[in-house]
């Protein structure tokens, strides 16, 4: 994949998780148990697989988590601060990359003890995919609860960030 395609799509993960918190932030509070709830877990989840491939991406020695969810559910706020966070991370970390650095790999545990070594673009690739497989969870959850999902689509950024494709 090329830098400028993952330059994008992470654009698009960092605007696709805002348009979800803010719908989330919505929602009335009758609603935690049966919507809530499971969306911040769904939401926890991938944010903290995207922290423990941070660190390895950035060659941290200690893993920011011991699992790939915690324990406790954070607070909506607390999770949109800390995705948010996370996403600028990204987007700066692929802006500053370079071609052969995306072939480097990079070995490194799973929380489950498991060697793994996969380059820095399969780790891109799949730190992107995971989020947006997750970010569908979430919106199967709200479409169950009656509530319309974002429309959570790769086309619909790139035309809201590049208004000129739209031009026939």
């Amino acid at each position: 994949m090329s830098l400028a395609t993952l330059k994008t799509m992470f654009a698009y993960k960092a605007w696709s998780n805002e348009e979800l918190f803010e719908l989330l932030s919505t929602l009335a509070p009758d609603r935690a148990d049966k919507v809530l709830t499971p969306a911040l877990r769904r939401l926890n989840h991938i944010y903290v697989v995207d922290r423990l491939f941070r660190a390895r991406l950035a060659g941290e020695a200690s893993e920011p988590f011991e699992a790939t969810n915690t324990r406790e559910t954070p607070a909506l706020s607390q999770l949109r601060e800390d995705v948010a966070a996370t996403d600028r991370w990204y987007v700066d970390y692929v802006r500053a990359l370079t071609e052969p650095q995306l072939a480097e790999p990079l070995p490194f545990r799973f929380t489950d003890g498991d060697a793994g070594r996969m380059t820095r673009e399969e780790i891109l690739v799949h730190v992107s995919l995971h989020g947006g497989y997750h970010r569908g969870n979430v919106g199967q959850i709200l479409t169950d609860a009656g509530i319309n999902p974002p429309r959570d689509l790769y086309t619909k950024f790139l035309h809201l960030a590049e208004p000129a494709r739209r031009a026939g």
